[in-house]
Parts: C-alpha cells; sequence; structure tokens
C-alpha cells in the first residue's frame, strides 16, 4: 500500500516537473529598455507574443494608468505637457550654478482624456532632494490647459541635471503620477 502511494507520488512529481521545464523552455524572458535605461521589471515571450508590465512602461512613459475591475482592463492615458522655465521673460534650459534670480514655470498641457483632480510641479536636484514648487486642484476638466507657477527663489546649489517634474492626480484617487519631465543642466560659472 505504501509502495503504491509513493508511486504515484513519484509519477504525479515527473508529470509536474516535465510540464514545468516544457513551459520554461517555451516562454523567455526580455529586458526592456526605455530611453536608453534598463526597466527593473522585464516581459515575457511567449508563442512570438511579447508581454510587459503595464503599469512600469506607463510611468516610464509620462503616462498614467486607470484599472477598470469591473470590466476587467487597463486604460491608459498619455498627455501632452511641455514644461518652459523663466527667468522674468527670458525662458532657459541650462543654467550656471548659483542663483538665478525668481524663476516660474510655464506648462502647455494637452490631450487629457480623462478628469483630472490637481496637478502640481516639483524640482529635484542633482542629489535627488525633491521640493515642491506648488500644486492647484483642477475644476475645468478641458482636454486642454495651462499651469503657470508662481514666481519663486531658487538656487541651483550644485552642478549636474535637475528635473523639474509635472504631476497629475486623477479624480478618485489618491496617487500623483509624473507625466512630464524637463531637464536642466547646471554648470560651473565659465
Amino acid at each position: 500500500m505504501k509502495f503504491r502511494k509513493i508511486a504515484i507520488m513519484l509519477t504525479l512529481l515527473s508529470i509536474w516537473g516535465g510540464t514545468m521545464i516544457f513551459a520554461d523552455a517555451t516562454t523567455q524572458k526580455v529586458r526592456v529598455m526605455i530611453n536608453g535605461t534598463e526597466q527593473d521589471e522585464g516581459g515575457v515571450l511567449l508563442e512570438g507574443k511579447t508581454y510587459l508590465p503595464l503599469r512600469q512602461i506607463a510611468e516610464a512613459m509620462g503616462a498614467i494608468v486607470r484599472w477598470d475591475d469591473n470590466n476587467k482592463r487597463a486604460i491608459l492615458y498619455k498627455p501632452n505637457v511641455h514644461m518652459f522655465l523663466y527667468n522674468g521673460s527670458q525662458p532657459f534650459g541650462g543654467v550656471n550654478k548659483g542663483y538665478q534670480g525668481k524663476i516660474k514655470v510655464f506648462s502647455q498641457i494637452d490631450n487629457v482624456k480623462t478628469d483630472l483632480a490637481s496637478v502640481k510641479v516639483t524640482i529635484e536636484d542633482p542629489s535627488g532632494k525633491e521640493r515642491f514648487i506648488q500644486s492647484e486642484n483642477v475644476t475645468n476638466n478641458n482636454d486642454s490647459f495651462w499651469f503657470i507657477t508662481d514666481e519663486f527663489d531658487y538656487k541651483f546649489d550644485a552642478t549636474g541635471k535637475y528635473k523639474v517634474r509635472f504631476y497629475m492626480r486623477l479624480s478618485n484617487s489618491e496617487d500623483w503620477v509624473v507625466v512630464s519631465e524637463k531637464l536642466i543642466t547646471s554648470s560651473s560659472k565659465g
């Protein structure tokens, strides 16, 4: 009786192990690169189709993902956001290290295909320290609008890349999503 149980168990384990080896042989892991940066989670190639982690890809591309549980579908929104930084009436894209005077961020937003609750702008220095600049609730859900921050003082203390980020928060959500990022290079005075 004991021998019979062991034989059945070994047969089942052999079938299961063979299935796992076969399944592993039919799938291949795929490395995912976006703008030269390898993503933490890769994809899978299965029967000639590539499957990728949607949320990670969307975040890397500056898109918003909303899950519709009732219909079991993922909805992807990719608004267009163009940001310009101004010192007075002069736009700039690079600076010398140090104080730049009062600056503001002008954002032009279009192709908004979902209801927004609010937007915000931040700046991150080369060491990774992020500073909040301004946020605003969105009261008119047009598919295009402008958002201009108040003037603020900012000192580019270090040389390197500063990241100005534009975030959106969807209605009925607490999560902020980065939908645009602008790089400002600060260099030594020369």
